[in-house]
């Protein structure tokens, strides 16, 4: 597979299916958009690694074959799939650590399992992991550096929590529980009345308190110092407008939709990249 036709390739995956990190990487160095939408496009596919796996076993092979497949691309004998041919040339230009894609992987392993996070402490260590650590890649492929962390965990910790309270039906068709136990627990709620669509008035209950945390790490995120990480972490920029959305008082998650409009969200993204913070 030629280099131009698996980064095209790349790029097509990410504007249909991811298009929040599409329209952030608009904004990134025109030369690093390229190896943005190879990261992105690897991240959809270990993040969808649980909905085409019926068993966690099957689940966890996948994962180790993505593994394996970022080690042969930094070597530069990549796998035959578009995203792995897009990290062989993205490690070519740069060189983000290799841990971060580990741990990156490792993470993803609890969405293969029907475990739920027992409290806030144990969500934010995953939403840290999976949606800032992403974008910690993101800023080395960005700028060739490591860029804020603290402004990257704020950032990305946000826009995770506003995407699991937008994919709180998807996540209940699989029996998947991503809401802290303790939460669920202070409004007498269970996984089980969530996966039955019941109990309405205190998920919305466990929903506003999880968007309030959510809201305080953009706003930490905020006050931290961007530098050359607000490309990564600009998709952060859209999660106050997905958080209004979901946490409004006659919102019912079971039949509402979560979505924003897509000129809503390039202008969002737009006043973010202009003015320089989330």
């Amino acid at each position: 597979m030629r280099t131009e036709d698996a980064l095209g390739a790349c790029e097509e995956t990410v504007r249909r299916h991811d298009p929040d990190r599409y329209f952030a990487s608009l904004f990134a160095p025109v030369a690093r958009r390229p190896f943005l939408f190879a990261l992105y496009a690897f991240n959809y596919e270990i993040a969808r690694v649980p909905e085409r796996s019926r068993e966690p076993m099957l689940g966890a092979v996948r994962l180790q074959w993505w593994r394996e497949a970022v080690e042969l691309a930094r070597e530069g004998r990549p796998r035959a799939h578009p995203a792995a041919v897009g990290l062989a040339a993205l490690f070519a230009q740069t060189s983000p650590p290799q841990t971060l894609f580990g741990a990156l992987i490792e993470a993803r392993e609890f969405d293969l399992v029907p475990d739920s996070f027992a409290d806030l402490r144990a969500l934010e260590t995953y939403c840290d992991a999976t949606s800032a650590g992403l974008m910690r890649i993101a800023a080395w492929v960005a700028n060739g550096e490591s860029g804020s962390d603290p402004f990257l965990r704020h950032a990305g910790s946000g826009y995770a929590m506003a995407g699991i309270l937008r994919a709180i039906p998807f996540h209940a068709a699989r029996r998947k529980c991503y809401l802290p136990l303790d939460m669920l627990a202070a409004e007498k709620l269970t996984p089980d009345e969530i996966f039955a669509g019941r109990n309405i008035s205190s998920l919305k209950r466990v929903m506003d308190r999880l968007g309030r945390v959510a809201r305080e790490h953009i706003r930490s995120a905020r006050g931290e110092a961007a530098g050359t990480s607000l490309a990564a972490a600009l998709p952060a920029a859209l999660a106050p407008l997905y958080l209004k959305r979901v946490t409004r008082a006659a919102f019912d998650p079971f039949r509402d939709e979560s979505a924003v409009p897509l000129f809503r969200r390039q202008l969002a993204l737009l006043q973010a990249a202009m003015f320089g913070r989330l």
